[in-house]
């Protein structure tokens, strides 16, 4: 639910207004981050990350009996073109205040089970209904609906258990380990993404920003927030990354959504009213733009705190703009 794992061979840019940063830009230490976050290498930092974040899911779901529900486990965890926004998202927030990134790799993990649980649950046919997912076919439409469910069952709390039994103790202290897993428990539960997908079911528009903030603004924003839990912040340095991630969520759908309806035919425009809540959906295209750059500058907004952490907020600025812009495949590097 966080960067949508869609692959576009060279992605478009959607030329948002710059209104937003230029008024932010009157700000010293904004304009100074902003320059520097041009000149941060993304593509790299995000890649290798994600190569140090498969090699720990591989070893972290192998086949056991019953078989098949391991394999279907595995099917969407390990699905080849996944970004891996989460983890990375987690990694870089831990790294913002200076601890070694192996303190977050279990934490990273953990969250992209549970994200390829909740993307299995939305899939299926009495939820979303999608046939596809990460450029392969939907879990149960490979394993069937009562295997997928099992599968996605078992990787919420496979997740919890990797993050008690592989944090290390000595870099992470066992309180603040207790506050990931509520954190987590928290995002997934029956006041986060289970009530943005009930939501999205009932089909009010006047929801569409509850729903958006809680199906994808959710995901981010607990992955920010681990992040810091695990490198110790501070309550408002907490609240700052809350902020942060959930404005860049949403953000990263709200552009999805407005890159797919610029590239829509007349028949996947009716499809597509039939199907989810989106600022594009319900008040244009123009206004989803707009809603686009308030994210943008809000996200930049809640960073500014950061500015004693010198250039380790570099990847934290640097996702806000790739989940505007698009500039680069994350998927196509690897």
């Amino acid at each position: 639910m966080i960067f949508s794992s869609a692959v576009l061979a060279n992605p478009p840019c959607v030329c948002l207004p710059r209104k937003f940063p230029v008024r932010c830009s009157s700000l010293p230490a904004t304009a100074a981050s902003q320059l520097r976050s041009t000149q941060f290498d993304l593509k790299t930092y995000w890649t290798t990350l994600i190569a140090e974040i498969d090699q720990n899911l591989e070893k972290a779901i192998t086949v056991k009996y019953p078989e098949q529900i391991y394999e279907s486990m595995r099917y969407s965890v390990l699905a080849k073109g996944t970004k891996r926004a989460p983890p990375v998202m987690c990694v870089a927030a831990c790294e913002l205040f200076g601890v070694n990134r192996i303190a977050a790799f279990p934490t990273a993990c953990a969250l992209e089970m549970v994200h390829a649980a909740s993307l299995i649950h939305d899939d299926l046919p009495c939820m979303d209904d999608d046939p596809s997912r990460r450029g392969q076919p939907s879990n149960h439409t490979v394993y069937g609906v009562d295997i997928a469910i099992l599968a996605g069952d078992a990787l919420f709390p496979l997740g919890f258990q990797h993050i008690v039994s592989h944090t290390p103790p000595h870099l992470v202290p066992e309180p603040r380990v207790l506050r990931v897993i509520a954190e987590i428990a928290r995002a997934v539960g029956s006041t986060g993404m289970a009530a943005g997908q009930f939501l999205d079911l009932e089909g009010e528009p006047n929801l569409v920003e509850f729903v958006q903030e809680k199906k994808f603004g959710e995901m981010s924003e607990c992955s920010a927030v681990c992040g810091g839990f695990l490198a110790g912040a501070d309550d408002d340095e907490i609240q700052s990354l809350r902020r942060y991630g959930r404005a860049v969520g949403v953000l990263y759908q709200v552009v999805d959504d407005i890159l797919e309806a610029k590239a829509q035919t007349p028949r996947d425009e009716e499809k597509k009213k039939k199907k989810g809540k989106s600022y594009v959906a319900f008040s244009g295209v123009e206004k989803a733009m707009e809603v686009a750059e308030e994210l943008r500058a809000k996200a930049k907004e809640e960073l500014d705190r950061f500015k004693k952490y010198g250039d380790n907020v570099l990847p934290l600025y640097s996702f806000i703009d790739y989940a505007a812009d698009r500039e680069f495949s994350v998927v196509d590097s690897r």
